[in-house]
């Protein structure tokens, strides 16, 4: 079984409600090898979406180098800060946002939600499928028999919940169980041998 649980939750208050339950910090301030499931991870080569011959460093730089605002267009440069700091693009310093460009050099501008569905989630799947696939083997293996908690800052699991960010912990919990949203395909579930060493291999590949 996995949970979503907030990571400003003390781990004593989760585990009283969740006895022997394995907590996984998924966030950026995670100490172990989980931190690459963060949105702001520098894997290096995640494709823009909509954006031929682009790529970037991680899943955050993505959603802010193509957010639009009233004094500030793309930003590629956003793509390449690959130091899981400076990441964000505020209001007070660009004014009102406008949406999402659909691409590096698109005209259309995408309202939030639309483009959770279109940039966000599709780029954080390529991520668990090609930067973290090995993790997320175990921690789909290891929900089969523990309870498995991620903990994240947001804990929305709702995509068309406009007032509360995302949780990407939610996606690594939808893409272990194969209900990914807005996709499709079935989700193969390989097998792994159960045992204290994947409990382990969890935190650390």
């Amino acid at each position: 079984m996995i949970i979503i649980e907030s990571k400003r939750k003390k781990p004593a208050t989760i585990l009283k409600k969740y006895p022997n339950a394995i907590l996984a910090d998924v966030t950026s301030g995670a100490k172990d090898g989980l931190v690459k499931l963060s949105p702001f991870y520098p894997h290096g080569g995640i494709p823009v979406p909509f954006s031929e011959g682009y790529t970037a460093t991680c899943v955050e730089a993505i959603w802010q180098g193509l957010k639009v605002f009233e004094g500030a267009d793309v930003d590629i440069q956003m793509f390449y800060n690959d130091t899981m700091k400076n990441i964000k693009r505020t209001v007070r310093r660009f004014g009102k946002p406008l949406g999402h460009r659909k691409g590096v050099n698109g005209t259309e501008l995408l309202g939030y939600i639309e483009a959770r569905k279109q940039i966000y989630i599709p780029a954080y799947r390529w991520v668990l499928e090609n930067k973290v696939a090995g993790i997320i083997e175990r921690l789909r293996e290891a929900s089969k028999t523990k309870t498995i908690v991620l903990l994240d800052y947001d804990t929305n699991s709702d995509v068309e919940n406009a007032k509360k960010p995302l949780s990407h912990a939610s996606l690594i919990k939808a893409y272990a169980e194969g209900i990914y949203p807005y996709d499709d395909v079935d989700v193969p579930h390989n097998k792994v041998s159960e045992n204290i060493v994947l409990q382990l291999d969890l935190f650390n590949q």
